[in-house]
């Protein structure tokens, strides 16, 4: 009996001797597991506000959400929205933590001015610029329309309500000496805008976007498409009241037209909310700015280190932002 019951007891301290060591075993490839990773192995989910289908925001922030997660800790879910000045109200709400943004509206967000008037923004920084957004005048042939001051009296889109667009045709309209009352505005999105051109319902749109824009593309796949220049006093006067803006033009070729028209362009940036951790905001600054071979559209070839501080101003960078700029040597 008593071989017996020291035969179980050797055989119990075998087992249990046995466990250990797998327990052992398993949390030391849980660690190798680990190595060159983060310590938890989890993605933080972020969500990327862009702007509408038809414009430059959505299918160049699905490219950069794809670099960003591809190359770090977060996961990032791009939105579609209704661009920079609502970008800017969400990230206030804390319903988001990246956004695409105007410089200028960013700009205003921060010192509560123009749609912000009395009501500043204060929990947002900036990653940095990353190309020019051309302020397109769009109509076609048909309409007659040839200069900015042809549009008194026509049914215009002067952009969707709070948008970047809205305040570049304001703020346009007034350098000419017009006002949203000498003309019959509607409030649209960029594919809107185009389809109503598209329709004979309205005579021309204001689309601020990078070019070549999609929904002006689609437009001038079916019609002759008119870019409507900028006088060059204009441009001057809209410069020396506005400093964000900066001269531009729209290319020869782009929607098929036969000739270079003089513009003006705000530089289109992300922003982020301030609570997010620095290293993760300086691995996702990286992540984009050393990674812009793998961007396909148009755009990509503006997003440079040495340009992304250009338009910010006095515009506070994100400290992870600022990490990798500074060891860049880049300043502001």
């Amino acid at each position: 009996m008593k071989k017996i019951r020291s035969s179980f007891l050797f055989v119990m301290m075998l087992i249990l001797t046995m466990i250990i060591a797998a327990c052992g075993n398993a949390g030391n490839e849980d660690v190798a597991g680990d190595e060159g990773g983060n310590s938890s192995g989890e993605k933080q989910n972020l969500s990327l506000l862009t702007g509408g289908t038809g414009g430059t925001y959505y299918p160049l922030g699905g490219q950069i959400g794809k670099i960003i997660s591809d190359n770090t800790d977060a996961n990032i879910t791009p939105q579609t929205s209704g661009a920079s000045a609502e970008n800017m109200e969400t990230l206030r709400a804390g319903e988001a933590e990246i956004a695409f943004s105007q410089t200028d509206i960013a700009a205003y967000a921060i010192e509560g001015k123009e749609m912000f008037e009395g009501d500043p923004i204060d929990n947002i920084q900036a990653i940095g610029s990353i190309y020019p957004e051309t302020v397109q005048l769009v109509t076609t042939e048909k309409s007659g329309i040839k200069s900015v001051e042809d549009l008194k009296g026509k049914s215009v889109s002067v952009g969707a309500p709070g948008s970047g667009a809205y305040i570049n045709a304001m703020q346009i309209l007034e350098i000419y000496g017009l006002t949203k009352e000498d003309i019959k505005a509607q409030n649209l999105s960029f594919d809107e805008s185009t389809d109503g051109i598209q329709s004979g319902n309205i005579d021309a749109a204001f689309v601020t976007a990078g070019t070549p824009t999609g929904a002006v593309e689609a437009l001038s796949a079916q019609n002759d498409v008119v870019i409507i220049p900028i006088a060059d006093d204009k441009i001057d006067a809209l410069i020396k009241q506005y400093p964000h803006y900066s001269k531009d033009k729209v290319a020869t070729g782009t929607y098929n037209i036969e000739a270079d028209v003089n513009t003006v362009a705000v530089k289109a940036m992300l922003v982020v909310t301030n609570d997010l951790k620095e290293d993760l905001v300086y691995e996702m600054t990286k992540a984009l700015y050393e990674n812009t071979d793998k961007i396909t559209h148009a755009k990509g070839e503006f997003i440079t280190p040495e340009t992304a501080l250009e338009g910010l101003g006095d515009m506070e960078l994100h400290p992870g932002a600022a990490k990798y700029f500074e060891e860049k040597g880049i300043t502001q």
